[in-house]
């Protein structure tokens, strides 16, 4: 079965075509992710050509296992899940080159370092909780306060009653420890990564 038009349909019943087997929904679904997700990636591998190839792969992942999309998630947790396993498989692959590890390795701390005013998903935060896990207690806690639940310095200083000052500074250290365990974890680094960027396909 195909359908004529997609312009009136839901996303909904464009994945429930899809299962069935409809090119057209395919096609639709497509169109409405495809760009997106080769910014994001192409925004990881710096390759045009590397990035059109993934994308490909994805969908072709996507094509394969219509029939087990699971109607009742949310479609594009489905399509980061797949984007950040591709990317995260092609950064292992080419970790055994130095220097694209390296290269690797700088972009995680560079995107690490940017998002370290800003709350980091629980899902990354359990990439690296070994890492926080190192921290002494309380800046342990101050670290989880700040980028696992969001909240900012002075909200921070005034729950745990100490100055905003002593709250930066605990930060700077945890964060410095943090990015020390990515530099040592590669494969980490490039998962965390890929976490991050994928993290928002709006």
């Amino acid at each position: 079965m195909e359908i004529n038009r997609d312009d009136d349909l839901s996303e909904e019943e464009l994945i429930q075509l899809l299962q069935v087997g409809d090119t057209t929904a395919f096609t639709a679904i497509y169109k409405i992710y495809s760009k997106r997700l080769f910014l994001k990636i192409l925004r990881m591998v710096n390759d045009e050509d590397t990035a059109k190839e993934i994308l490909q792969d994805l969908f072709m992942k996507i094509w394969e296992g219509r029939e087990n999309i699971d109607t009742s998630r949310s479609f594009r947790s489905y399509l980061y899940t797949i984007g950040v396993n591709m990317v995260y498989d092609h950064f292992r692959k080419v970790a055994k080159n130095k220097q694209l590890a390296g290269k690797i390795l700088l972009m995680a701390t560079d995107v690490y370092t940017h998002t370290e005013e800003n709350m980091i998903s629980k899902q990354n935060m359990d990439l690296i909780r070994v890492a926080v896990n190192q921290l002494p207690p309380q800046r342990k806690k101050i670290y989880t306060m700040c980028r696992l639940e969001g909240k900012t310095y002075d909200e921070v200083s005034q729950e745990l009653h100490i100055s905003a000052s002593t709250i930066q500074d605990h930060m700077v250290k945890a964060n410095a420890v943090v990015r020390n365990y990515l530099h040592n974890h590669p494969d980490l680094a490039a998962y965390s990564l890929a976490v991050i960027i994928f993290s928002n396909l709006s």
